[in-house]
């Protein structure tokens, strides 16, 4: 059985030897980057071997020659789909937020437990391997004035296409199977980002907004806030 792939960007070194380790006992393949700049000449390489790309990524946010987050920039630019976990001694808001933004699977803060992290990896994972394809012969779907790609994690709209993330993808398949029904926000952390927690509830914040940026340009679709129930994706048929 293949073994995940984890790039480990993390320049302590004692740290990140123990967390290495741990990761391999646990049936983890482990590269281990010492700085953001070695993280990320490792991650372009293996890009081009499609079938030894990594899987997963865990990210030092203070990091000589790369901070995290700027790592994590470059390689949204190579690979959208791949998650990622960041790791850091701070408890700043403003840290939280911008690693959201940038689109993060979770946020770790030091000190932590290293099956926390083979916990969180675990069920990143879990998530990212659910089919969002209802059935295998469709994978395409119209939404208002949109087409909906399942496979290749697209948008289109008149001639014109909208990538997206797997995370993204998942959010807009779970909308459009209870599409112009009030869904509580907890079903929905609960059926894509896997747990309801208050990270996971600030990071959907992040995804709606994107989402309602994608669908602007048809005014039959919206994705409404009812404030202590839930959501809505209503889109109006003819």
């Amino acid at each position: 059985m293949q073994k995940t792939k984890v790039l480990l960007a993390e320049d302590d070194y004692d740290f990140g030897s123990i967390l290495k380790q741990y990761l391999m006992i646990h049936n983890f393949d482990v590269i281990w980057a010492k700085d953001g700049k070695e993280a990320f000449a490792l991650f372009s390489a293996d890009e081009h071997q499609h079938e030894n790309a990594f899987d997963i990524c865990v990210f030092d946010v203070m990091m000589p020659q790369l901070d995290g987050f700027s790592l994590a920039e470059k390689v949204i630019e190579h690979n959208p789909e791949v998650p990622f976990i960041f790791l850091t001694a701070k408890k700043m808001k403003e840290d939280k937020i911008r690693g959201l933004k940038l689109g993060a699977d979770d946020y770790i803060v030091k000190p932590f437990e290293a099956d926390i992290l083979v916990l969180r990896l675990q069920n990143i994972l879990k998530r990212s391997k659910k089919t969002i394809i209802s059935s295998k012969n469709e994978h395409e779907y119209t939404i208002g004035k949109y087409v909906f790609d399942t496979i290749n994690y697209q948008l289109k709209f008149n001639g014109e296409t909208q990538r997206i993330t797997e995370k993204e993808a998942q959010l807009i398949q779970f909308f459009y199977d209870h599409k112009n029904q009030l869904i509580k926000r907890e079903d929905v952390l609960e059926n894509v980002w896997g747990n309801d927690d208050f990270f996971s509830g600030r990071s959907m914040d992040v995804f709606l907004s994107r989402l309602r940026k994608y669908f602007k340009k048809d005014p039959a679709i919206a994705i409404e806030s009812t404030r202590g129930l839930g959501l809505t994706f209503k889109v109006i048929t003819n």
